[in-house]
């Protein structure tokens, strides 16, 4: 049993530190739940009261339920392997495996970052057809399949989709009867239709300063996100996992197992599933984030610890669980030291295309390069580096390091903008493998930017483009 004062303290502090509308933290030790704790409105509007059995939106932690369920409709994934091509009709070049899929391998694209780009916006109904539309148009990935890492919401779609057509059986009675009934899950749902929570539950956006609005999603997903689940339904699931721990036929032991790539390389990434060291101990988890909810689930059945949290907000659910787990664990906070230098500057990936921008802070450096803005420390080498990726530049170069990905590249700079008076780009330009467009537009001496495909015309965005455009197409 955990006791500590340092355990309490923390857990205490959440709702301060993370602050906003409504939230849940629970942790399970040696298979029983020692902290449970609610706090503030599921909806601001009706004064609803957040309690343990609003259930929230657990968005990504979704896949790996995903996972399992495949595993136990189908064995194994290589079961599905021929019925993939159907489900990418256009795809050229060699096709991903259903264990690429499973582990982030794919290299296609994710799809709801490509809805941008055919012209989606962020509020409009993305219903089940428009998801299988988006998917039929790929027609190449961003790498071999099997070399490397790259979330991908629609890896995690195809595998429901393969998992409903193989069994003849709709996804949320697949996620009942393998994973929601043996955890004693009794309020789990899929509440696929993001316009339609569960229990009137809202999320917000916005902070304290500001206010919160209540956010706006019209987005149909399902197997990469879907399920609604309350606190006690995750802690239920947290104690089912504990008390199949030395099982290795388990559900939650097979999709726990380690992933490799193709060369041997271990994967840090598989079956839904981030693989991570916290002290001593191997920990596995996932977070969730959809506009106004966030969510991360954490274990260990090494340390028999489990931590959940879960938001009708977008504070840093990830950063919560954390604290809770080293406060659990008996670790100190982690020490953060003032930077020596100031890093800033923009680089470009020749293999990815991607840039990556340093922006500096007062204790750590924010990179933005992949799915979200890592938070990089100094080294007493002089490097920046956190446990997904370390930095270092070479005269003007920027070195990068993603062991976990798969993927290291020696990055060269971007000079410093310039105006673009003389810069013939506004107009149309067109992707050929997409069938949309881009189109910049001129006015008043800044540039704006909005994409046109076959979801609709996007909303307008600055580009951050200064000075004169003359007309081009």
């Amino acid at each position: 049993m955990i006791d500590g004062k340092q355990f309490h303290a923390e857990m205490d502090s959440i709702p301060v530190q993370f602050q906003g509308p409504g939230g849940v933290v629970g942790v399970v030790s040696q298979g029983r739940v020692i902290a449970r704790h609610a706090w503030g409105f599921s909806n601001l509007d009706t004064r609803s009261r957040m309690t343990p059995q609003t259930r929230l939106p657990i968005c990504s932690i979704s896949k790996q339920f995903t996972c399992a369920t495949l595993l136990a409709t189908c064995g194994q994934p290589e079961h599905l392997d021929a019925r993939l091509a159907d489900h990418l009709p256009n795809f050229e070049g060699p096709l991903p495996l259903v264990r690429d899929l499973c582990n982030n391998q794919s290299g296609l694209r994710d799809y709801w970052a490509l809805t941008v780009l055919h012209g989606a916006k962020a509020e409009q109904t993305f219903s089940r057809a428009d998801g299988t539309s988006v998917l039929w148009r790929t027609r190449t990935a961003h790498f071999a399949p099997g070399t490397r890492y790259s979330y991908s919401n629609g890896n995690f779609r195809l595998i429901a989709d393969l998992v409903e057509e193989v069994s003849g059986e709709a996804l949320e009675a697949l996620y009942a009867r393998h994973v929601w009934q043996p955890a004693g899950m009794a309020g789990a749902t899929l509440t696929a239709d993001t316009r339609q929570p569960e229990d009137g539950v809202t999320g917000y956006e916005g902070n304290d300063a500001t206010g919160y609005l209540p956010a706006e999603n019209g987005i149909y997903w399902r197997g990469d996100a879907g399920i609604s689940a309350s606190l006690d339904d995750m802690l239920a699931y947290e104690c089912w996992i504990d008390a199949t721990r030395e099982d290795p036929d388990s559900l939650y032991q097979r999709i726990a197992a380690p992933q490799s790539f193709r060369d041997g390389t271990p994967a840090a990434y598989g079956f839904g599933l981030k693989h991570s060291q916290v002290g001593d101990f191997t920990f596995t988890g996932h977070g969730g984030a959809l506009r106004g909810f966030r969510a991360h689930r954490i274990c260990s059945t090494q340390a028999r610890l489990s931590v959940v949290v879960m938001f009708n907000h977008q504070g840093d659910a990830h950063g919560a669980a954390q604290q809770v787990l080293r406060a659990a664990l008996g670790l100190p906070h982690p020490v953060s030291r003032p930077l020596h230098k100031r890093y800033a500057g923009q680089w470009i990936s020749h293999e990815t295309g991607l840039l990556a921008r340093l922006e500096t802070g007062y204790e750590t450096v924010s990179l933005r390069f992949g799915t979200s803005v890592e938070a990089l420390q100094e080294t007493p080498e002089g490097k920046l580096a956190s446990l997904d990726v370390s930095v270092s530049q070479e005269g003007a170069d920027l070195l990068m390091q993603r062991p976990q990905e798969n993927f290291s590249e020696r990055l060269v700079p971007v000079p410093a903008a310039t105006p673009v008076a003389d810069v013939e780009i506004a107009g149309r330009y067109r992707s050929a493998e997409l069938a949309a467009d881009i189109v910049i537009e001129h006015r008043d001496g800044a540039a704006y930017l909005t994409a046109e495909g076959f979801l609709g015309i996007g909303g307008l965005r600055s580009s951050g483009l200064q000075g004169r455009i003359s007309g081009s197409s």
